[in-house]
């Protein structure tokens, strides 16, 4: 579809990896705090909330499970029809060593496949994130080589899953296609085109309609801008024929000068730009019918587990 749609999925992504506490008081931190601005967001129309999790002692990007379930838990005790989204991200940075670059320096976070997706095997989310970017990330590099997608893809389908494929240049797209022919990604294909990343897919109109059309077939997807593309991308990805995103991982600003100080508030921006555009958000229940996901009660009971 190429044209705008009559309601759209709303996203929320609460606090991410990129994020430092530095950069504003309102960064949700411990579970308890991420746990509530996702449901927050649910309260201001957001259909999706994509989950990272942080040490609540140092506010710095974890991969502890425990925090994982807490957040899921938290969730669901108050909400069950919002869908979770949980990152796979973290564990695929490389930072080589000045004195022998094959050798891992500071900054290095490079896990294994089973240890990045462990959180998906136990907690059975609704989507994960999968993705599919080796690029120059700051002064490091991500790397997601092939193989390693495929292992990920592999333990996050048998999971129940859904995966959400994660877009940062156009090199990412040809990629997903050589995954949709080989069986290891199945349709209908969920992904995001992510734009403003430096060295990576440029936030502009040219860039959406470029990246859309080389998607697979039977493929939704939302675009969305980090920064000060956040607002702007919304109603790109809008007029493209996607969904949208929002949230303090992507940027920390509602205006220029003005933090956010929710992720509600950027949720509610973001609708009421979907509104004025002749749009309307989905709940969370119209988006589980639309994406095929199951039913919540699946998440809640395995999250206990």
């Amino acid at each position: 579809m190429h044209q705008p749609r009559e309601k759209v999925i709303i996203t929320c992504a609460v606090t991410g990896n990129q994020t430092l506490p530095s950069m504003t008081p309102h960064l949700p931190i411990t579970p308890e705090q991420i746990a509530d601005a996702c449901l927050g967001a649910a309260e201001a129309g957001a259909a999706v909330t994509h989950i990272h999790v942080r040490d609540p002692a140092t506010g710095m990007p974890s991969m502890e499970i425990g925090y994982y379930r807490e957040v899921v838990e938290r969730i669901r005790a108050k909400n069950t029809a919002l869908i979770l989204n949980i990152t796979t991200g973290p564990g695929g940075r490389f930072a080589p060593s000045e004195e022998d670059p094959k050798i891992a320096g500071p900054g290095t976070l490079f896990l294994t496949p089973a240890k990045r997706t462990e959180h998906i095997a136990m907690l059975r989310p609704d989507i994960a994130t999968l993705d599919l970017n080796t690029m120059t990330f700051g002064a490091q590099v991500v790397i997601n080589t092939p193989p390693n997608v495929r292992k990920m893809a592999k333990v996050i389908h048998a999971a129940g899953t859904k995966p959400e494929i994660e877009l940062f240049d156009s090199g990412d797209i040809l990629l997903m296609h050589d995954l949709v022919r080989d069986g290891t990604l199945k349709g209908p294909h969920l992904a995001s085109l992510v734009l403003g990343v430096k060295y990576g897919f440029r936030p502009a109109p040219e860039t959406v309609l470029y990246a859309r059309g080389m998607l697979p077939a039977e493929c939704e997807f939302t675009a969305f801008g980090t920064g000060r593309s956040a607002f702007p991308m919304v109603a790109q990805a809008y007029l493209a024929g996607g969904h949208v995103r929002v949230g303090i991982e992507d940027g920390v600003y509602l205006s220029r000068g003005v933090l956010a100080e929710s992720n509600a508030v950027m949720v509610d921006k973001a609708r009421h730009i979907v509104e004025l555009l002749g749009g309307q958000a989905m709940s969370a229940l119209q988006a589980r019918a639309h994406l095929g996901l199951a039913d919540a009660g699946r998440t809640t009971r395995s999250a206990a587990e």
